[in-house]
């Protein structure tokens, strides 16, 4: 089992940044390949940003391309989505995931996920 906890959600105007953090625990960490995701009240869970375990690839949506930034640090534990130029649709609960294979969907860890509040 692989238990990941999510913090740094809150609320930001439009333009501003903020930094998410994952926190896992419970197996190998390096051995995981990590996601984030976020789901928008009424709308499907969407694909973020997702890293292989040791850093070396790294994958983005469409929507967050060069605004966005996954990196972990194995030492830690910890997986980060560094978020610049916050736009309002980009508020969602926010998730991170973890999976022995690096991919787009389906992981077989989540966190609980974290409020990301982006006013205009």
């Amino acid at each position: 089992q692989v238990q990941l906890v999510e913090s740094g959600g809150g609320l930001v105007q439009a333009g501003g940044s903020l930094r998410l953090s994952c926190a896992a625990s419970g197996r190998t960490f390096s051995n995981y390949a990590m996601g984030w995701f976020r789901q928008a009240p009424g709308k499907e869970r969407e694909f973020l940003a997702a890293i292989s375990g040791n850093g070396g690839r790294t994958y983005y949506g469409d929507s967050v391309k060069g605004r966005f930034t996954i990196s972990r640090d194995n030492a830690k534990n910890t997986v980060y989505l560094q978020m610049n130029s916050l736009k309002p649709e980009d508020t969602a609960v926010y998730y991170c995931a973890a999976d022995l294979f690096l991919k787009f969907t389906s992981y077989d860890y989540w966190g609980q996920g974290t409020q990301v509040t982006v006013s205009s």
